[in-house]
Formats: structure tokens, sequence, C-alpha cells
């Protein structure tokens, strides 16, 4: 009876949500965001696309693309990389003091196209089209898509030399520090797409357990003209914002269109 009083609260919600609100969300997911850093120590990470934020209902984030950046700029390699089902995981240790910046970093494409007068539809790989599309396809239409998946870890004394942007589709660069949020109190962020502010962005916040209720309690706002947005978190626990962009900047050989996507876990803490 439960699941399906829940499964009636599922559908009436979705007449009033936009179907955005529903799509699969990808995630990182540090075991500790913030660590006292006295010995040299370590964090795991979970990785997955999910219905439920934060749960394994729906398939792993293949890890090809992670990249993490250590407190002093350089890159860090993560330990014990697996993939399973529904998740992917690996170790990540903090072996200096500072902030880390766990990332997977993904430069794609999507293509349509007609092949003996059928509609046909490709998504991969870049590097990967030209084997995959047939040279006998008409009516061709590619778009690049950029996306970056972010956390935050500090291990000590929060720093920012990880956090400068790489000027390479749309980032996070924080004014309020990642690992330093706390219930009630207002946080800044600028999204940059390429290195340069982005304004007019729709920034959307959802707080984790949304499996254990009805309402999805989505927030929406939107960074102003220097790309700033701000955000007083209503409560303490795991975070999820995720925002998307569409521009004719593409970088990519026959691609008119590109679309940049950008989403974070952020921890806020108890005051």
């Amino acid at each position: 009876m439960k699941s399906v009083i829940r499964t009636a609260a599922v559908l009436a919600l979705s007449a009033v949500v936009p179907v955005a609100a529903h799509a699969h969300k990808a995630w990182l997911l540090p075991s500790s965001t913030v660590l006292s850093g006295k010995d040299e120590i370590a964090v795991t990470v979970d990785a997955a696309a999910s219905n439920d934020l934060f749960y394994f209902d729906h398939r792993p984030l293949r890890l090809e693309s992670l990249v993490v950046t250590g407190p002093d700029g350089a890159k860090v390699e993560p330990e014990n990389k697996s993939t399973g089902k529904y998740r992917s995981t690996f170790d990540l240790p903090l072996k200096a003091p500072g902030t880390y910046r766990i990332a997977l970093v993904m430069d794609g494409a999507s293509a349509r196209y007609k092949e003996d007068g059928k509609e046909k539809r490709w998504r991969g790989r870049a590097e990967d089209m030209a084997k995959e599309i047939p040279a006998s396809a008409t009516d061709l239409v590619v778009t690049q898509n950029v996306r970056r998946i972010e956390t935050f870890v500090t291990s000590g004394s929060p720093d920012d030399a990880a956090l400068k942007p790489t000027a390479n589709g749309l980032e996070l660069q924080p004014v309020t520090h990642p690992n330093d949020l706390v219930a009630n109190s207002e946080a800044e962020f600028k999204l940059v797409l390429d290195g340069k502010p982005a304004p007019g962005v729709k920034v959307e916040i959802v707080r984790g357990g949304i499996r254990y209720r009805n309402q999805l309690g989505e927030t929406t706002v939107t960074t102003d003209d220097n790309g700033v947005f701000k955000y007083t978190w209503p409560e303490p626990g795991m975070y999820w914002l995720e925002a998307n962009v569409s521009d004719d900047k593409a970088t990519l050989e026959d691609a008119k269109e590109r679309r940049a996507g950008y989403a974070a876990t952020l921890e806020v803490l108890p005051e």
C-alpha cells in the first residue's frame, strides 16, 4: 500500500513539475568533504546518475574523464577505481593539506542525420564520430556537448589554488569557498563560460533526500550581469546544483551548436 501511495504522489507531482526536473541527475558524492588534515587520510567518492539524488538506482558514471586537482594545482591520481552496475567508485588520498577539486570533464558530440531516407541519431565521443557515422549520411546536424560534474574536498584549512577556472566550458568560480557552507548563511558563487562571466544563466539547486519526500523542493536562481548568484541554505545536508547553456561557440568540426553543462555536489554544515 505504501508503494502505491508513493507512486500516486509521484504521478501527481509529475503533472505540475517540468519534465526536466525529473531527468536523471549526474553527481559525485564524497564520503567526507571537510577533514581535520592531521594525518595522511583519504576519501571515497561515488559517481552515478540517478532518479533520486545520491541513491544508486539508474547507472554508473564512467571514470575515463576523471580529473582531480590538488591544493598545489597539480593533478592527483585516484586509487582503486571501479565501476559496477549502478555506480562507480574510487579512493582519493589527501596527502597534502588544502582543497581538492574532483571533476568528471566530458567533451563529446551528438548528431542526427539521414541514412537511406531514415532518421538516425548518434551520441558519443567526438573522436569516434567520423568512424561511426557513415560517409553516405545526409542532412547531418552535429552538436558539441561539454559537461563538467564536480565536488570539492578539503583537508585542514581551505584554499583556492585548485578552484581556478580552466576556461573550458561552464564552470563554478567560488566566491564563498565550497567547503565553507553553513546553514542559514548566504553563499556567493560566479558562473563562468570559457573563463568569462556567464550572465542570465538559470541555476537549479536541490537538497538531497528527495527519495523521502513527495516534493522535489528545487530552487532556481539566475546569475546577474557578472555571472554571480547568491543562495541562503535553508538547512544542513548535501545539495546538488546544475546549470546549462547553449551557444554557437563550438570548437568541434561540423558542429554549429555547443551545449555546456555544469553540476556540483556541495555539503552544507550546521550552524
